[in-house]
């Protein structure tokens, strides 16, 4: 198998165009298309460059290897060496337009790669809208992650939703906010399973200033176990409105959805 033919198969096996690779190293569609015809050998920096791109090893590409497989037999006792992913995989993909200098949409898949973008997709993910193992992004979305609106495994955001999650208003089985929401809830206003809010705690344990609990409520200003009459709710109600300062005031409205 010739120069041009493994570097024509990485390409292809790749994902990538003639002009797509053409952009990435800083040449002419013409000038790959070459190197693939076997017209035009790739300058060293060239070749280094494809090696990073690809993961393969300069050996594979200049000696006539015909696999990523090396077979040695040294002082006569056979061995084998798979010399696996050295070609590992990896896709990109992005949009020609931009917006602010990122393009619209940029899709970068493969370990350790990054992805930016309006709509950024990959590894570790940098976007309006982002997804990946790590992201970041108003709109987020991934093992880890981080954004106005986040979720995943583990989410920080002003809203976010998680296994663990953290934020200004927070949903997860840990949550940590001024509203949380999740079997063990820890906020200024807690609902779970075990809620410890500030002011408000609503769950099976709650502990609060103002405390509802199924099995077992510690409250400082008021506590009740069990179901609320509607007079109790009433002076839940009006507690909040006297104990709540005003800059939470929207916090309010959204725990009288809970009651």
């Amino acid at each position: 198998m010739t120069l041009g033919d493994k570097l024509s198969k990485l390409r292809k096996e790749n994902n990538y165009t003639q002009e797509q690779l053409a952009d990435i190293l800083g040449v002419s569609r013409q000038a790959v298309s070459k190197w693939e015809s076997d017209t035009t050998y790739p300058e060293t920096e060239k070749l280094l460059k494809l090696g990073e791109l690809y993961q393969c090893s300069m050996d594979y590409l200049l000696k006539d290897i015909e696999s990523t497989h090396e077979y040695t037999t040294p002082q006569n006792q056979k061995t084998i060496t798979l010399a696996l992913n050295l070609c590992s995989f990896n896709f990109e993909r992005k949009s020609k337009k931009s917006i602010g200098g990122l393009p619209l949409w940029h899709i970068n898949l493969g370990y350790g790669r990054t992805a930016k973008g309006v709509i950024a997709i990959g590894f570790f993910s940098k976007g309006f809208v982002s997804f990946g193992l790590l992201s970041l992004g108003v709109f987020s979305f991934g093992v880890l992650s981080f954004g106005a609106i986040a979720l995943g495994a583990i989410a920080i955001g002003l809203l976010s939703a998680a296994a663990v999650a953290c934020g200004i208003i927070a949903f997860g089985a840990i949550s940590i906010g001024i509203v949380s929401v999740g079997a063990l809830s820890v906020g200024y206003f807690s609902v779970g399973a075990s809620a410890n809010g500030k002011y408000f705690a609503m769950g099976d344990h709650a502990k609060a200033l103002i405390a509802l609990g199924d099995t077992k409520a510690t409250g400082s200003v008021y506590q009740k176990i069990g179901g609320l009459t509607k007079n109790e709710l009433s002076t839940v109600k009006e507690l909040l409105d006297t104990n709540v300062p005003s800059f939470l005031s929207w916090t309010k409205a959204i725990i009288k959805l809970f009651l």
